[in-house]
């Protein structure tokens, strides 16, 4: 049984297992709470009491399961039916059930891999112009020439990724007014990269290269560990830069969604 619940704390996030998905659904609960419609809370629970929690955050799912638990096949069809209901344009949870989740609904979702990487201090901060705290709308523009959907979402992305910068979540970087990349959440010392950019006239010259690496050298220099999830044929780039495999999973996409240039 699924069902949305506003009776959610930090102590209850904490029994979650320790995972990527668990670090998002507390990032949506530190960011927005309970109060917003566009930032819900599910509990996935059975008769022996509660397994899991869903967070559905705009057009976002991400699933977890409580230390100990497990999802069973029934869990599952469950789940297949809450997507089926709420329509997410992504969906992620652990690969033990994504997978079991896309036979169920693979007649509306793709499913792409994609491999987690965790950079490994090399040899010290290197002496390029990065901005630690440019303005969003520049960030943004950036952004928009590689990311559709964040291009048709302008105000969410910039109201949401600001709300989580006050509250010490999330930190964006740019280099020159070309290349950009935002810090999607900093849970438990571990930073997670996303929405990596370079405008397309300054593609093919290392930029985002060179600025990935810096982010994990500065904030590796201040106690973080740097991580972020990259298709699974882009090992070789990442290794390159510093950044070693850690995890792979799936994740589930809306078919009827445009797809990152």
């Amino acid at each position: 049984m699924i069902t949305q619940t506003k009776d959610i704390d930090k102590e209850l996030l904490t029994g979650l297992e320790t995972s990527h998905y668990t670090r998002r659904i507390r990032s949506h609960y530190l960011a927005y709470g309970t109060k917003y419609d566009f930032c819900k809370f599910f509990l996935v629970r059975d008769k022996d009491g509660d397994k899991g929690i869903i967070s559905l955050f705009n057009s976002s799912m991400v699933a977890s399961v409580f230390s100990g638990k497990s999802f069973s096949n029934e869990d599952i069809t469950e789940l297949s039916i809450f997507v089926n209901m709420t329509k997410p344009f992504t969906v992620e949870l652990d690969l033990r059930y994504a997978e079991k989740l896309y036979e169920l609904l693979k007649d509306d979702y793709r499913r792409f891999s994609r491999i987690e990487f965790e950079f490994r201090c090399k040899s010290g901060l290197p002496d390029i112009n990065v901005n630690e705290t440019p303005r969003l709308d520049d960030v943004f523009d950036i952004l928009k020439t590689s990311f559709p959907i964040i291009r048709q979402t302008k105000d969410l992305w910039i109201t949401d990724t600001s709300h989580r910068v006050r509250r010490g979540l999330s930190q964006s970087f740019t280099l020159g007014n070309y290349t950009s990349a935002t810090i999607q959440y900093i849970i438990d010392d571990i930073a997670f990269v996303g929405h990596v950019a370079t405008i397309p006239s300054e593609r093919g010259k290392h930029h985002a290269r060179e600025l990935l690496y810096w982010i994990g050298e500065k904030l590796n220099a201040d106690g973080f560990k740097v991580r972020l999830y990259a298709r699974s044929y882009n090992v070789s780039y990442y290794t390159e830069i510093g950044f070693e495999p850690v995890n792979s999973d799936i994740v589930l996409e809306a078919k009827d969604v445009e797809e990152n240039s």
